[in-house]
């Protein structure tokens, strides 16, 4: 008790805490005020992380669904593309084969070529009237 004695007759702001600084309320209002700002400033930077992790996962979702897509149409060009090849490597090989249907085969596509190429009329002869 004696040694709050010496401290009652001091205002408050004039009292000195035990590591020698002076308290008061002056310093009370302060400490409140850089709290309350600082606590904005946590909830402010949370919200920011939290838009900036929601903007990722979005233009991730959106990188994945464009890279879904361009592998889908790549898949059906490549394929379309392979089965081209896979048609002309087999008309090639039919073509030079020596089998009898593959040579009858030939000899009427020959003979529809020859046709083909025959006038309709035959040269010296009237017009229909």
């Amino acid at each position: 008790m004696a040694g709050l004695m010496h401290l009652k007759g001091k205002p408050i702001s004039e009292r000195e805490t035990p590591s020698g600084s002076t308290s008061g309320i002056d310093n009370r209002g302060k400490m409140k005020n850089k709290d309350s700002k600082r606590k904005w400033m946590w909830w402010f930077l949370g919200i920011v992380l939290a838009l900036q992790l929601y903007f990722v996962r979005e233009l991730v979702a959106a990188f994945a669904l464009f890279a879904l897509g361009f592998a889908a149409i790549a898949f059906v060009v490549m394929s379309l593309y392979m089965l081209q090849k896979v048609w002309e490597v087999g008309v090639q090989r039919i073509a030079a084969s020596q089998h009898p249907v593959v040579d009858i085969a030939r000899r009427g596509v020959n003979a529809v070529e020859d046709l083909a190429r025959r006038p309709l009329r035959r040269p010296g002869s009237a017009a229909a009237r």
